[in-house]
């Protein structure tokens, strides 16, 4: 077989994962129950440094995402840039001290992407979120979400602790909904 239609097939079996994965494998991955679990996760991480954490689970890229990926750009650039896309209609990057991050799982790739703001990027670089990535993508592979998705909390929580801890007896203010956002 040759490169292209090797491409082709990929293509193929892209298009056909993603259309067959709905907003609803998204729910069946991560159920109610589970999201009430990670939500509770946040708001207690929360409680500890002024950070915000977001999380978006979605099933399958849009078919505009979709067509771009393997023919425009890498699919890992389409799935970055979707999960930036979903940092700024969740709103991540308008916090107060610029320091949301956003934990984004592609369903239909097993991706995961870390989306971090200027605040706490200026602190945590790019190799770290990657490592971190790396350890997460493991879990994802696995089907493992709720594990996966934890460590990545508490991960999260722990570089928001140490570069933007509450002082002692300040309180936290919850700028963005502690929310598992199902697409």
């Amino acid at each position: 077989m040759n490169a292209l239609q090797d491409t082709w097939i990929q293509r193929a079996r892209r298009w056909w994962r993603h259309h067959w994965i709905s907003e609803s494998a998204s729910r069946r991955a991560v159920p109610p129950e589970m999201a009430q679990r990670l939500q509770q996760r946040i708001a207690a991480s929360e409680s500890r440094h002024s950070g915000q954490i977001c999380v978006c689970i979605e099933g399958a890229l849009p078919d505009d995402a979709l067509r771009r990926a393997g023919r425009e750009a890498p699919l890992s650039q389409v799935v970055r840039e979707r999960a930036l896309s979903w940092f700024g209609q969740m709103q991540v990057w308008d916090t107060e001290h610029n320091n949301g991050v956003l934990i984004y799982l592609l369903l239909a790739e097993r991706r995961i992407e870390i989306v971090a703001d200027r605040g706490i990027a200026r602190h945590v670089g790019p190799a770290q979120w990657q490592e971190m990535v790396a350890r997460l993508s493991q879990h994802l592979k696995a089907a493992d979400y709720e594990q996966g998705l934890t460590t990545a909390l508490e991960e999260v929580s722990g570089l928001q602790m140490q570069h933007f801890a509450l002082p002692s007896g300040q309180a936290s203010v919850n700028e963005l909904p502690n929310l598992v956002v199902w697409a």
